[in-house]
């Protein structure tokens, strides 16, 4: 009995300290009940666990700032955070459809922000979110336009479901296709090598680079899929090899992309690696692979993934999140899971109420500066309205991997800190 006691208070004297963590600096009797924030995320992988983090700092700064006003009360935010699973392979979509029921109907969830982060298991959850009335914003993964194409065809449905980060239709056609077109003039090629991961938004968004690109003119080398999980890529990067001099497009979320970059440096394949390649992103990655690396380039979506002066607010997040984690910001979805309760704190302290038609209407007239830039949702999809200059709308960040282990941001323009750097087998 004593030892039970002995570690039942162990337990007690380690847990406390956590479950105290999204109430920091909100003092006793100070505001009302917590509004509770539901995130369900594949924490175990770069896009759930980033995304959890900035929703956590997001929300410990807004409560130590004294919460949440609404109606005169004070109330502070409170997460919950739940493991989705649904970047692993073979999971079934169905798992993250009984978290995000879990989360609405024991946890009592206020509002859902972050994932699912696939593409496949957002689209389901769409259904659930309209049963239950309750307002979604997602931020991290998600990348297929059908999201938000939903939400406009069917808007009394769907009108519960917003989403604050990029997503692919715009990344392929204005961001990466014009950044290729300048890797193109930089190198003086027009070749492109494809390879993808097999899941939806990368089969779509290397389907129609490919297309556009054959069309100005390009000539596409090879386009080979992967399955989630490959852990070898040599065949298809001999294939590159031999093409020749060209633009090496990776669109991958999985952590194996890693091996990829590692044999493409050993193999010296002369092409530059470009597109939306998970292993590019974190920020430990030089370190991890001895700089292996270097000249890699990534699309992680939104400014604040990667050190740039997009807005006065963007170095301030990179260096909080730095501070709070012991790390820098580690890609895609880091800074529009920050940003999406900073907006919800808008929308509902206008709202004046958390009734969820109030909010949504509260939410569609969102306009505020954040870390990328000025946030506007478009009233009938409830995408984040996209742009290359922060002043306009959501502005992306291109970066490079230069020596000597700088994340250099070299696109679009009106944010670059740099430019494109070629290996010397290229030149």
């Amino acid at each position: 009995m004593k030892k039970r006691g002995f570690w039942g208070i162990l337990a007690v004297l380690f847990l406390a300290p956590l479950l105290a963590m999204p109430f920091a600096g909100w003092a006793k009797g100070k505001g009302g009940k917590p509004i509770v924030i539901g995130c369900p995320l594949s924490t175990a992988f770069l896009y759930g666990w980033t995304a959890e983090k900035g929703i956590k700092l997001a929300v410990e700064e807004i409560n130590a700032s004294g919460g949440v006003k609404v109606g005169g009360v004070r109330r502070p935010f409170e997460v919950v955070v739940m493991d989705t699973r649904d970047l692993e392979p073979g999971v079934p979509v169905s798992e993250a459809l009984l978290v995000v029921e879990k989360l609405i109907l024991e946890k009592k969830a206020d509002f859902i922000i972050g994932g699912p982060v696939r593409s496949e298991a957002a689209l389901a959850a769409m259904d659930l979110l309209a049963r239950y009335k309750k307002i979604s914003i997602v931020t991290t993964g998600v990348l297929t336009p059908k999201y938000h194409k939903r939400v406009a065809e069917n808007y009394k449905k769907y009108k519960y479901c917003f989403r604050i980060s990029n997503e692919a239709a715009n990344m392929v056609k204005n961001e990466m296709v014009p950044f290729i077109e300048q890797l193109g003039q930089k190198t003086g090629i027009k070749r492109l090598f494809i390879m993808a991961q097999d899941v939806a938004h990368a089969r779509a968004g290397t389907g129609i680079i490919k297309k556009i690109m054959e069309k100005k003119g390009w000539e596409i080398a090879g386009y080979e899929i992967y399955p989630t999980g490959t852990t070898d890529y040599s065949q298809g990067l001999l294939k590159a090899k031999k093409a020749g001099k060209g633009v090496l497009l990776v669109w991958m979320d999985m952590p194996e992309s890693t091996i990829l970059l590692k044999q493409w440096r050993e193999l010296k394949v002369p092409m530059i690696p470009f597109g939306f390649i998970c292993a590019v992103e974190q920020p430990g990655s030089w370190k991890a692979t001895k700089g292996g690396v270097e000249y890699a380039m990534t699309d992680v979506c939104n400014a604040g993934n990667a050190p740039s002066k997009a807005t006065p607010w963007t170095m301030k997040f990179y260096n909080a999140y730095t501070k709070r984690w012991g790390v820098e910001p580690e890609g895609h979805g880091t800074s529009p899971s920050y940003m999406a309760v900073y907006v919800l704190k808008d929308a509902i302290e206008r709202a004046g109420t958390l009734k969820t038609d109030a909010v949504i209407k509260a939410l569609e007239s969102t306009d505020m500066m954040g870390v990328y830039g000025r946030i506007r949702f478009d009233p009938k999809s409830h995408q984040v309205i996209p742009a290359l200059d922060p002043q306009q709308g959501a502005v992306t960040s291109i970066f490079q991997w230069q020596s000597p282990g700088k994340r250099v941001v070299v696109y679009p323009p009106s944010i670059a800190v740099g430019e494109v750097k070629l290996p010397e087998w290229m030149m």
